[in-house]
């Protein structure tokens, strides 16, 4: 061994299978869920042995199958990342939320790729596998990034995985064929690049090359309240914490109302994480899109003109992958004696998101208040779902491409700037442009009438569109008393 970590005398192998280890599933008698991937790797080893000339004895590939413990299998893998030719990962929803997976994808791709000659112009040396369809899930952005056309490997392949195919005896020919062409392709991409053994890395130290959590599961919670230390006078302190995301408004009932939120986003699967509003707004207002999010809004924060102005902007940016929850405690008897000014506050700075609600589906209509912990729990899934699909209608979103226009007759004889159309001059009674003149005035002028009929009618019009919502049309969650 030199100190790269390989005898340059010796065979390297030609490829080193990644995979994501697939627990057992409990149920009593239960078979080894791994055994596929094994059967993948042998199958794959023969026929890249039948394409090439290595030796007898000289392993072709590598698979781990030490279920990521210890130093010395830590080691081993260093050394194997850091000499094979190809790298191959199998493509899974559990594959890309795997951390060790993630840092052997980082390993390979710290050694540099080029092409075998000039003419070539291969600049990777990883070749993807989908063991599972991928079509309903985001890839990080290096799978994304990746170049490669998995129709080559047969149709059945591109639309059931490979797991399928050795699943079922129907796609027996299917599998056999996507085999082949895997092994053939592993091998032309080891004779195309050249790729240099690498240094052995602690493995255990090395970063993942994902992003372990896909987007669409995080879901971002954001509070904007007081701390005890920036209160106003006529407010108890009892339901503040030293920060901000200590603010408890059901107090004694259940937890810290974050903490509270974690519990049940946890429960519809998501990861979340807690933040202060104050620190998220101005990237939500921009435009950035990180993740769904909630924001639980506490009214009385809504008094310091800074921060309304905060939420103020938030509103008019229609972040709709950002839900509002209010919660408002009637059993406290400071927010029972201030409802009314309040709920006027939060009318004057939340109205786009109020004039987002509309009739629910659901029956009669969504929740008007979040009066007790039991309505926050009501409101909460519902909430974080309509971020969750106004988010992924959002990141899906392409830029559509203008259609091509088809030839008109009309337009022989359209007018031409200044003409009748018949070579004459013609005159605009009302002055150029006139009839543009209403659409282009600013939404958010001093004209109550003329604004209060815009709204009338982009409501009946629904022109917001929250996503891909089954509950699109709901009144606003936590909305002030009615």
């Amino acid at each position: 061994m030199t100190d790269r970590g390989w005898d340059e005398d010796e065979a390297r192998p030609y490829f080193f299978l990644s995979y994501a280890h697939t627990p057992k599933s409990g149920a009593r008698g239960a078979g080894d869920p791994n055994h596929w991937v094994r059967q993948l790797y042998r199958d794959l080893c023969e026929a890249v042995l039948q394409l090439t000339t290595v030796p007898a004895g000289v392993p072709v590939g590598f698979m781990d199958e030490s279920m990521h413990q210890g130093e010395l299998w830590a080691e081993r893998l260093s050394e194997e990342l850091a000499t094979c030719r190809v790298f191959v990962p199998l493509y899974s929803p559990r594959y890309f939320n795997s951390v060790p997976c993630g840092q052997e994808w980082h390993a390979f791709t710290r050694r540099p790729v080029y092409p075998a000659t000039i003419d070539a112009e291969r600049t990777s040396g990883i070749v993807p596998v989908l063991w599972a369809p991928m079509s309903r899930y985001r890839l990080p952005q290096v799978a994304s990034e990746l170049q490669f056309n998995h129709a080559g490997f047969g149709p059945d392949y591109a639309t059931e995985g490979l797991y399928a195919l050795m699943k079922l005896s129907y796609f027996r020919a299917a599998y056999e064929l996507a085999v082949h062409r895997l092994a053939a392709r592993i091998v032309q991409v080891a004779e195309e690049t050249v790729i240099p053994v690498g240094r052995r890395l602690g493995f255990n130290g090395l970063p993942s090359a994902f992003n372990v959590t896909a987007p669409t599961k995080q879901l971002r919670i954001s509070v904007l309240a007081y701390h005890q230390g920036e209160l106003p006078t006529d407010r108890n302190p009892d339901f503040y914490g030293a920060r901000r995301t200590d603010w408890h408004p059901y107090r004694p009932a259940g937890s810290p109302i974050a903490q509270h939120a974690v519990r049940l986003a946890r429960q519809l699967g998501f990861q979340p994480t807690v933040h202060e509003f104050d620190d998220e707004a101005e990237s939500i207002i921009e435009g950035n899109a990180e993740a769904p999010g909630l924001l639980l809004l506490d009214r009385w924060a809504l008094r310091d003109p800074h921060r309304r102005e905060l939420v103020r902007r938030f509103d008019r940016s229609d972040a709709t992958w950002v839900s509002v929850l209010e919660p408002w405690n009637t059993d406290d008897r400071e927010c029972l004696e201030r409802d009314g000014e309040f709920s006027g506050l939060s009318d004057q700075t939340l109205r786009k998101t109020r004039r987002a609600g509309r009739p629910s589906f659901l029956g009669v209509t969504g929740p008007t208040g979040l009066n007790s912990l039991e309505d926050f729990d009501d409101a909460l899934p519902r909430a974080a779902m309509k971020a969750k699909y106004a988010f992924e209608s959002r990141t899906r979103a392409e830029p559509e491409e203008p259609s091509a226009s088809r030839p008109s007759l009309r337009e022989a004889f359209r007018p031409g700037p200044g003409t009748d159309g018949f070579g004459g001059h013609r005159t605009e009674p009302y002055g150029p442009g006139s009839f543009d003149r209403d659409r282009d005035r600013d939404y958010d002028r001093d004209d109550s009438t003329d604004r209060t009929a815009r709204d009338n009618d982009r409501y009946h019009r629904n022109d917001r569109d929250d996503g891909d919502d089954p509950d699109d049309g709901m009144a606003p969650l936590g909305g002030p008393n009615r």
